[in-house]
């Protein structure tokens, strides 16, 4: 996250001085004016009484009010300038909270921005390059057109994939409802690693499914979209070699354990708890080379608790990462 502007720090300072400042001047002027009192009454009190005795002066009454007056004075100066310091310090800590919200804010969304940019341009750029292939060129060998068409259909798939994750994503935080019924867990699974095999070539991929998971209720759309954002990302940030490791086995009676597993690049500590958020990715668009919108995790967990479930986000070892389900069963 960017700091703030280095001017705004110097008048934070600058505020919290001038404040100290006229708390010290308040204190000696207060204490000037007591001085003052205080002469005046013993010269009134010498005037009037023809003697200079000073023990006797400080044992009077209205000596003794002075004091207490010039005490009560210099604590209530103290008190208000603590007051008004704290004051500003809490109204500027809530003002740098509010600030680095928005800005968080702003920064998440020229990430999308910039990522959904790149998401759309590069398969509309190649479906248009396709139809002008076709176009241009009517005679091209039948296995030519194959290849070409081919390309077509995964490029548009990837465009449809785009527009149902930012579908899902407003959906969930909406209108979403479960549409539950009996699903083989175990084969959903199986199924969504043959696909994202099948995108990643270098991927090595492991299924470990316990004998004993049997049929669990849940949504179909929204358990394959787990499972295959999680392998995906596993993927995408295990290059060059992806090594993935998914199981589910029972974790209690009533409970399921789903676990997938990477060797890549693994997410910080100071990231674990943001990745979760809505358009959010480690690092940002200038740097980062994998290709996504931000949107997967978000959707993950979402789904997960739209379930019941809950998602835990740790360490893999020796590196990389592991996402961890808890999903209930009747």
């Amino acid at each position: 996250m960017r700091r703030l502007p280095l001017p705004i720090y110097l008048i934070i300072a600058y505020m919290l001085l001038a404040f100290g400042w006229w708390g010290i001047l308040l204190l000696r002027k207060n204490e000037q004016a007591h001085i003052a009192q205080v002469n005046e009454l013993a010269y009134r009190m010498a005037v009037q009484q023809g003697s200079n005795n000073e023990e006797a002066f400080r044992n009077t009454d209205v000596y003794q009010q002075l004091n207490k007056d010039f005490d009560r004075g210099q604590k209530m100066i103290v008190g208000e300038a603590i007051i008004l310091i704290l004051s500003l310090i809490g109204g500027l800590a809530l003002l740098f909270r509010f600030l680095r919200k928005e800005i968080s804010a702003a920064e998440q969304q020229r990430n999308f921005l910039l990522s959904i940019t790149h998401e759309l341009k590069s398969p509309l750029a190649g479906i248009r390059l396709i139809l002008e292939t076709f176009q241009k060129r009517r005679e091209l060998k039948p296995e030519i057109q194959e290849k070409l068409s081919t390309n077509a259909l995964a490029e548009t798939d990837r465009l449809t994939a785009l527009v149902n994750d930012l579908l899902l994503s407003a959906k969930l935080e909406n209108v979403y409802d479960i549409n539950e019924e009996s699903l083989d867990l175990g084969q959903l699974i199986h199924e969504a690693a043959d696909r994202v095999a099948m995108k990643y070539k270098s991927a090595s991929l492991h299924v470990d499914i316990a004998q004993d998971v049997g049929l669990v209720k849940g949504d179909r759309l929204g358990l394959t979209s787990v499972a295959v954002n999680l392998l995906e990302n596993a993927a995408k940030y295990s290059q060059p070699t992806p090594v993935i490791h998914t199981s589910l086995q029972r974790g209690g009676v009533k409970e399921l354990i789903w676990e997938v597993s990477d060797n890549g690049m693994g997410i910080p500590d100071r990231e674990k708890r943001r990745v979760f958020t809505k358009f959010y990715r480690v690092g940002n668009e200038d740097t980062r080379t994998t290709k996504g919108t931000g949107l997967g995790l978000f959707i993950v967990k979402q789904l997960v608790e739209k379930h019941g479930g809950q998602l835990e986000l740790l360490d893999n070892e020796p590196h990389g990462t592991t996402f961890r389900i808890y999903l209930p069963t009747d």
